[in-house]
């Protein structure tokens, strides 16, 4: 588990939106395009700043069954 899952998973996500650009189907091509990349693109951003939040937490995780003495 690294950061170069972040990559990996982005070059899945373009060649994805690459294959929706080049099989659109003839009938609304424009909104087919525009939905199916849009939402790759959502998702991808949500999930890839989900996973490097978990990855590189901002705040140490505490223990909390030490005594008081023991906490610094």
């Amino acid at each position: 588990m690294s950061g170069y899952t972040v990559v990996i998973v982005l070059v899945v996500v373009v060649g994805l939106s690459a294959l929706a650009w080049v099989f659109a189907p003839q009938e609304n091509r424009t909104v087919f395009r525009s939905s199916v990349i849009l939402g790759l693109a959502m998702c991808y951003l949500m999930w890839a700043i989900t996973y490097l939040a978990q990855l590189h937490p901002l705040e140490a995780p505490r223990r909390s069954d030490l005594r008081p003495e023991h906490v610094k």
